[in-house]
């Protein structure tokens, strides 16, 4: 079914769904996420690839998924479905907004599926262009993140795909999410843990800012942990991150409320905007609010603030299923 308005540019939720389950397809069209993606890598199994491919396209085509994004996460460019699931995807499925692309390595992993999906659009008309989203789950894609994230002008978000990073690691952490309890220091006052993916998910958010891309933080396998997959989340968002995927329904509301504007720091934004207009008023170019210097600086930080509540006020009122 054809999508109404244009892309919404806020991603804080994106659901993973495999497309071989006709019933997970039905209830992902209905969910709060702001987006989702049909799975045709890891969650479907080698002799139903071909069939998962026909469902995804008859699912996009069929199902109401509103005002939500939707993506297709194709196997990988090295497998022997991967360009065919790009080929057709991008020939049959009108309602496709992004390709995602998994185990992007270098930029020309995604400079060859810009091409790929050209072509194709030159043969098959769109009402409007298709969308690439890319996994960074290797050690070159960490390597390459800044070209990989400069490669091409359809390139819209880059996901930390930490369960494949941590295999290319070699760290065989068993719950793929979850801090490990081997990354820590002891000092006197007792065990401190770090975060072992700080580099990595530093560098792709980085290199997201630097080319006007979303940077979105990967999965949290255990889902039956609220507080965990929370304590992720507010890791990602601390780094410049602003949404995280979801591998269950459970996850969404979660994932929208941490990538959200607080109502406390909108608050702020409102006083900090307040005060520096009247000190402007002044001719002065700094106040003290609460006993705290506040300059230009915090009014770049609070418009900002304000400008995500509006975007995520617009989303929501949008809602999943208009």
């Amino acid at each position: 079914m054809a999508r109404t308005g244009q892309r919404l540019p806020v991603q804080r939720s994106e659901l993973a769904v495999p497309a071989s389950n006709k019933r997970f397809l039905e209830k992902a069209a209905q969910c709060d996420a702001d987006s989702a993606f049909l799975d045709l890598e890891d969650a479907v199994a080698p002799d139903v690839k071909e069939t998962a491919r026909r469902m995804a396209i008859a699912a996009l085509d069929e199902l109401d998924w509103g005002g939500k994004q939707v993506a297709v996460r194709v196997n990988a460019l090295d497998t022997p479905w991967g360009v065919r699931d790009i080929v057709e995807l991008a020939s049959r499925a009108t309602r496709l907004d992004l390709i995602l692309v998994p185990k992007a390595g270098s930029a020309s992993d995604v400079r060859f599926v810009d091409q790929l999906i050209c072509g194709l659009e030159r043969e098959a008309a769109r009402a409007y262009p298709l969308a690439i989203e890319v996994l960074i789950e290797t050690a070159s894609g960490v390597a390459n993140v800044e070209a990989i994230a400069g490669a091409s002008p359809r390139l819209e978000a880059m996901i930390f795909g930490l369960g494949d990073y941590s295999i290319d690691m070699r760290t065989y952490d068993p719950v793929i999410g979850r801090p490990s309890p081997r990354y820590g220091i002891r000092d006197d006052a007792g065990r401190h843990l770090n975060d072992q993916w700080h580099f990595a998910m530093a560098r792709i958010a980085n290199a997201c800012r630097a080319h006007g891309l979303r940077a979105i933080d990967g999965p949290f396998a255990d889902f039956a942990d609220p507080a965990g997959y929370r304590e992720a989340a507010v890791r990602a968002a601390a780094l410049g991150f602003e949404g995280k995927w979801a591998i269950h329904p459970s996850q969404i509301s979660i994932a929208n409320e941490v990538f959200s504007p607080a109502p406390q720091e909108i608050s702020w934004a409102h006083e900090v905007e307040a005060a520096m207009a009247a000190s402007i008023g002044r001719g002065a170019g700094a106040v003290a609010v609460n006993g705290v210097l506040i300059d230009l600086a915090h009014l770049k930080m609070a418009r900002t603030i304000l400008d995500r509540a509006e975007l995520v006020g617009r989303a929501d009122a949008k809602g999943a299923r208009t």
